[in-house]
């Protein structure tokens, strides 16, 4: 019988947190052929991409945050000034960063919203639901949607 003994710590410390997402990435690297092919090339890494609207004055109306990985555009943030909201620049913000993520090779995008927020606005512009997570966090729901770009 082999006894283990193991020392649990919870404080945040950088270094381990690095060494940890590199043993996981080694690990999923031998796992997956995919990820495997991957490794070393500019694919692997994940590039950022960041579209702006500003207004007359040049002020921040809106934008979007998000990076490309593979062959996906990743939608971190997305928004957009409440004086603004209507006149399409949510759309015009999303299809620019679905174009430039296009241009880079991207074949889908996929990105997060709560119930409150967008789902049915990101419905509109071809984006599907393909997870639900009621209450997360509590009394919301959010939602996962991808959208195939070509």
């Amino acid at each position: 019988m082999v006894c283990r003994m193991f020392r649990i710590e919870t404080e945040v410390d950088k270094a381990r947190r690095d060494l940890l997402r590199s043993r996981l990435r080694d690990t999923n690297t031998a796992a997956s052929p995919v990820l495997a092919a991957l490794r070393g090339t500019p694919g692997e890494r994940e590039a950022p991409l960041h579209v702006w609207g500003l207004d007359a004055e040049g002020g921040l109306a809106g934008g979007l945050v998000g990076h490309t990985w593979t062959t996906w555009l990743h939608v971190t943030y997305l928004w957009v000034d409440t004086r603004h909201r209507g006149a399409g620049l949510g759309s015009r913000l999303l299809a620019e960063a679905e174009r430039l993520a296009t241009a880079r090779g991207c074949t889908a995008a996929r990105l997060e919203t709560w119930d409150f927020q967008a789902p049915a606005f990101y419905r509109g512009q071809g984006y599907e639901v393909v997870c639900v997570i009621p209450d997360y966090p509590p009394g919301i729901t959010e939602y996962t949607l991808t959208k195939r770009l070509r």
